[in-house]
């Protein structure tokens, strides 16, 4: 079992930054795919940035202005918002996909990951 906390979110402002931070529990952390994911008022759930071993996908809204990386010796993962923007106003989900990912998986699909953290809200005013 893998529990995903997230932190650092809250209210940000336009073209400012904040970085939010998931760290899970668990032994075999850097085995697994990585997800940041948004749910926006009114809108489907997205996949906002993945990493993988070597691999990183960003979903085009916001490449160049986020940043996904990730410290296996701690156990974390981070998004690093940078430009924000109203449009980025959402509750943001840290999602597992594991353990042993494969690169198989659709990682851009929510059905890919056994484990989600309870997301936290990120308001960006204008």
């Amino acid at each position: 079992q893998v529990q995903l906390v997230e932190s650092g979110g809250g209210l940000g402002q336009a073209w400012g930054s904040l970085r939010l931070s998931c760290v899970a529990s668990g032994r075999t952390f850097s085995t697994y795919g990585i997800g940041w994911f948004r749910h926006a008022l009114g809108k489907a759930r997205e996949l906002v940035a993945f990493t993988w071993r070597s691999n990183i996908y960003y979903t085009d809204s916001v490449k160049g202005r986020f940043t996904i990386s990730r410290d296996n010796t701690k156990n974390t993962v981070y998004l690093q918002m940078n430009s924000l923007s109203p449009e980025d106003t959402a509750v943001y989900y840290c999602a597992a996909g594991g353990p042993y990912y494969t690169g198989r998986q659709n990682y851009q699909s929510s059905a890919s990951y056994n484990y989600w953290g309870q997301g936290i809200q990120v308001t960006v005013s204008s």
